[in-house]
């Protein structure tokens, strides 16, 4: 005899109080039933009623109470997951009326690294303009840190970049993952041959991104004693690599930015593969939601664009 499939309230949607979704979110963002009483001005046991509501209406349980909190369960994850969407197209909701009923005119403010390869990013903003073209798109290039400054200080509404830390007050969505490699150029002893030992470098001369560099990099270099001998600098990723192919110096680039001289033989990758230095780089807005409708139009066709990525 096969098992039974569980039972499926057809009718959940009519039934259930959309309040306890939003209830049973503010608990899990604030770590606790108390946490949550006391951000919400409520008693905690109309907070722990609530839950319990949720709970019997979903036939699961939600929520393991801990010693620190409470914990989600796997039916709390799943929960966590729907209503977090649910919030967002609640979110989106009158920027995608105002897009529908009028044409909607605005700025979106972008400051990204230089150096940055992201067809999933230049696609949103191809598509993104194709449906409004009334929109004006502004885009700064900036070392890592000042995209973030940048940010902070409200000079930009979306970011692109790489981050060592994270800053309470932005919010991160994985875009891509960036590798680096150390290149040299036709005219170099070492073109077309892999090195095993970075510090058998330490006496090249160097071409250095400044402000721009990754601390990844920074601290690989360092370890391995390069970047002694400077003998060029750009804070840009193209001017560097332009100094790098004109053979002023060896110097780290990220691999999607070099390809094309790479694939011409103007430039020669010396690591091994395994040995190319990774890391996130993000899509990145203030944790404050209270967007304008063009940056929130924006935001939604780039996220929706990188989820739809990893989901292939």
């Amino acid at each position: 005899m096969r098992d039974q499939e569980p039972l499926i309230d057809r009718k959940f949607a009519s039934r259930v109080d959309w309040n306890l979704l939003r209830t049973f979110v503010d608990i899990v963002r604030a770590g606790g039933i108390g946490a949550a009483a006391r951000k919400l001005n409520r008693q905690q046991p109309s907070i722990s009623a609530a839950l319990k509501r949720l709970e019997e209406h979903v036939g699961a349980t939600l929520l393991l109470r801990t010693a620190t909190g409470v914990e989600m369960t796997a039916a709390g994850k799943a929960m966590m997951a729907l209503c977090e969407d649910m919030l967002e197209s609640a979110r989106m909701m009158p920027h995608q009326i105002a897009q529908a009923t009028r044409r909607v005119e605005g700025y979106v403010r972008i400051q990204i690294v230089s150096g940055l390869v992201s067809p999933e990013f230049d696609e949103a903003i191809a598509s993104f303009h194709r449906r409004d073209p009334d929109i004006h798109i502004e885009v700064r290039v900036s070392p890592w840190r000042q995209v973030l400054d940048a940010l902070e200080q409200g000079e930009v509404e979306i970011g692109v970049s790489y981050d060592s830390s994270v800053r309470g007050t932005l919010k991160y969505e994985p875009l891509l993952v960036e590798r680096q490699q150390l290149y040299c150029a036709r005219s170099n002893p070492w073109f077309g041959h892999h090195v095993t030992r970075l510090s058998d470098l330490k006496d090249e001369h160097f071409v250095l991104t400044g402000d721009d560099e990754i601390e990844l990099i920074t601290n690989l270099r360092r370890r391995n004693g390069l970047g002694t001998k400077v003998s060029g600098l750009a804070e840009d990723i193209n001017e560097a690599q332009r100094l790098i192919r004109l053979g002023v110096g060896i110097g780290f680039l990220p691999i999607l930015a070099a390809q094309a001289d790479v694939a011409s033989g103007r430039l020669w990758p010396m690591l091994y593969a395994d040995a190319e230095p990774s890391y996130d780089i993000y899509l990145l807005a203030r944790t404050d939601p209270a967007r304008d409708t063009a940056t929130q139009l924006f935001w939604d066709e780039v996220f929706r664009r990188v989820r739809a990525m990893r989901a292939t």
